[in-house]
């Protein structure tokens, strides 16, 4: 009896259009970068330079360096408190902290840093209260003055220690709950464990939290900008515009950088060759202490000061300004910024779902080295703080920019004007620059969660990549694109540093309006755009304290 062969079907080829495209990609994220480290000595016989290292780069690095110094210390006290009473401890309102707690990443430093300000200022509510009250006048007492590097430092730890909150709180809860059960059966104290078993293991989370938010701390302007603390992005900006010196501000964008890559290498450092993974199916929750009397008081003002302070309060503030002084320029005006802000927000949000989806899926089908880079690459984004990314743009497509409306002139004999510059083009490539990353990783857990076995399923039915792609992994997607989109969506929304470069003529967002208005002291007239940045910010912030909730649900069962 004769058998017939079996069809053997070749397996589809990856798709090359694909590595293609992820390499060129990520040489568009790269670009800014090699800009700036190229026009660094573009130039170079200015004496600018010169005369800011003789004079103001001293200031740009002691202060930056406070910044860091006091930024780290009171993210770091403030989450890891948080997250070690709402993990290990039982006390009224816990369970409303636990989510809570994370609100004030909603808050922009540069909005609180407003409210603030109209708070604490010589004519405002506070000070006029205590001089009614004990009839002081001006020289009769002190006060702090906000507008400073120490309200800088408490602005920034006021909004961004949810960073380390976030992080410390899931280490808490993933790792050392046994061995705390281990030491407290030894006689150790909750401090003790604290200090000798959980701090520790917990310490590479709490170093990431710290890098995320010092990264935040060296790439804002509106803060610093407004309290006169002079910081390398205050200098970028005032190289570029004030002086037109591109080389100067080039220099002063990698100082910049310099300090980012510092910062990374020391949470990188601080992790070691510390390595942790779970040796058990379940995560078991360990029993908290339970609180009550003036220590349940304590805990719950231990939660709440951090959470009035950095979201509860300002927003009160914006709200009350926004409802009672009112904003002149709200109507016409106010719909036309909120409609450029969606326009940048919206375009930027869509390309980076479209890349993100590329690299994703790129990276899924080649898996070679030129892939991998690629993949780092295009994650260097989110470390490049606003100013030095609009810098490395705005200097080659200015100058491409020339050349196109040169050559069309000469040919065509037509005037274009500037066609990147001059629309919203060069600052959605800015932004998209800057926050391509968080696409990417949203893309990258929602394909690592797809099994390779689908993938070979589909091809086994003669699927090609792009086929499966479009009838298997979109479909999956379709949670994880919506969280990209949203996450990219809020940052654009926020960005003050790039759009403040990159922004036409005459086309104005949410954000610049409320940094424009809050410098010519106009507070009142900023706080409908102020709130409105807050308002959009509370979207993602309200989709990860569902999640929160839905972890510690999990994790008691």
């Amino acid at each position: 009896m004769s058998t017939l062969p079996l069809a053997r079907s070749a397996a589809p080829r990856p798709l090359p259009w694909l590595l293609i495209c992820a390499l060129l990609t990520a040489a568009g994220v790269a670009a800014p970068l090699l800009s700036v480290g190229l026009n660094v000595f573009a130039g170079g016989t200015s004496g600018t330079w010169a005369h800011m290292a003789s004079t103001v780069l001293p200031d740009y690095v002691a202060t930056t360096l406070w910044l860091c110094l006091g930024v780290g210390f009171g993210v770091g006290s403030l989450g890891v408190g948080a997250a070690w009473l709402v993990t290990r401890c039982e006390f009224p309102l816990r369970r409303h902290f636990e989510w809570a707690l994370v609100l004030p990443l909603a808050m922009p430093a540069y909005v609180a840093a407003y409210t603030y300000t109209d708070l604490l200022q010589y004519i405002g509510p506070v000070q006029s209260a205590l001089r009614q009250a004990f009839g002081w006048g001006r020289a009769d007492y002190w006060f702090p003055d906000v507008r400073s590097t120490g309200g800088a430092v408490l602005m920034f730890t006021l909004v961004l220690y949810p960073y380390v909150y976030m992080l410390a709180r899931t280490a808490f809860l993933e790792r050392a709950g046994g061995l705390v059960e281990v030491a407290r059966s030894m006689g150790l104290t909750p401090w003790q464990g604290f200090v000798r078993i959980s701090l520790p293991l917990a310490r590479p989370a709490i170093a990431g939290g710290m890098a995320l938010a010092l990264m935040e701390t060296l790439a804002d302007y509106g803060t610093v900008s407004y309290f006169a603390v002079q910081t390398f992005t205050t200098g970028i900006y005032r190289a570029w515009f004030s002086l037109g010196d591109r080389a100067a501000a080039a220099q002063l964008a990698l100082s910049l950088l310099a300090f980012v890559v510092a910062v990374l290498v020391l949470e990188r450092v601080s992790r070691g060759k510390a390595r942790f993974h779970e040796t058990t199916l379940r995560r078991t929750g360990t029993p908290r202490q339970t609180l009550a009397g003036g220590r349940a008081a304590l805990a719950v003002v231990g939660c709440l000061l951090p959470l009035a302070a950095g979201f509860l309060l300002p927003a009160g503030l914006l709200l009350r300004m926004a409802l009672t002084d009112g904003d002149a320029q709200f109507g016409p005006r106010f719909f036309t910024l909120a409609g450029n802000s969606v326009l940048v927000a919206g375009s930027t949000a869509l390309l980076a779902v479209a890349l993100a989806l590329l690299i994703g899926y790129a990276a899924r089908v080649h898996r070679g080295a030129a892939m991998r880079w690629a993949h780092r690459v295009v994650g260097l984004g989110y470390a490049l703080p606003g100013s030095v990314i609009a810098v490395g743009v705005l200097i080659p497509v200015t100058r491409l920019d020339h050349l196109l409306a040169a050559a069309l002139r000469d040919t065509l004999h037509v005037e274009a004007g500037l066609l990147f510059t001059g629309t919203i083009a060069a600052l959605v490539y800015a932004c998209l620059v800057r926050y391509l990353t968080a696409a990417v990783q949203a893309v990258d857990a929602g394909l690592s969660r797809i099994t390779p076995q689908m993938d070979q399923a589909a091809r086994s039915l003669g699927h090609t990549p792009a086929q499966t792609m479009m009838k298997v992994h979109l479909p999956l997607l379709r949670g994880s694109m919506l969280t990209a989109a949203l996450l990219v969506f809020i940052d654009v929304m926020k960005e003050l540093p790039a759009t403040l470069v990159m922004r036409p003529f005459n086309f104005d967002t949410l954000a610049t309006q409320a940094y424009v208005l809050a410098s010519d002291e106009r507070l009142a007239e900023a706080s409908t755009a102020a709130l409105a940045i807050v308002a959009v910010g509370l979207l993602p912030m309200m989709v990860l304290c569902r999640q929160i909730a839905r972890g510690e649900r999990i994790s008691a069962t």
